[in-house]
């Protein structure tokens, strides 16, 4: 079985050796390459390449959340046992319902905040857990974060006409 496409993900991180060490726990495996300031993981299961570069300054918070869905029951189990053993699980949620399906799944937090969810798909939900219907942060599919650190909106400058790029020129 091919292993593509594969998806591509990259994240800015805070601190690059905390991430490593999360992740190739979180992974089950050493980053494919690390090199200051960037290190890579390249997965068979799940299909994903995915890099880390460390930025401090452009790590985004409650963007969403990653993850991915494993083949059967077993499999979650299995992962989870393992991440438990590794005490990266932030939360487990055993039969619930979410997203109008019925899941059994658990949460892993890396260094930065941002939340993985490894679940198995038992079927569809003609509703959603009442956890889950409230409208703040902890909603369906987010666990609630710890503590929300607030950070400074940026503010889009404005930016005169002469000094922008013309649409398809490859200047940017």
């Amino acid at each position: 079985m091919s292993t593509f496409p594969r998806m591509h993900v990259s994240l800015y991180v805070s601190n690059l050796a905390a991430s490593v060490n999360f992740y190739s726990t979180f992974f089950g495996q050493p980053a494919t390459k690390v090199k200051p300031g960037y290190a890579k993981y390249v997965l068979d299961s799940p299909s994903l390449i995915i890099s880390f570069i460390e930025n401090p300054e452009r790590v985004q918070s409650n963007f969403g959340h990653l993850g991915f869905q494993v083949e059967t029951a077993e499999e979650m189990n299995a992962r989870l046992e393992v991440a438990r053993k590794q005490g990266i699980v932030s939360k487990e949620e055993i039969g619930t319902s979410c997203c109008y399906a019925v899941q059994d799944k658990f949460w892993a937090t890396d260094p930065d905040g941002v939340q993985w969810e490894v679940y198995y798909f038992h079927e569809d939900a003609e509703f959603n857990d009442p956890h889950y219907e409230m409208q703040d942060a902890s909603a369906c599919c987010m666990p609630p974060a710890a503590a929300v650190i607030e950070k400074p909106k940026l503010k889009i400058a404005e930016v005169q006409a002469a000094n922008t790029c013309a649409p398809g020129s490859g200047c940017c």
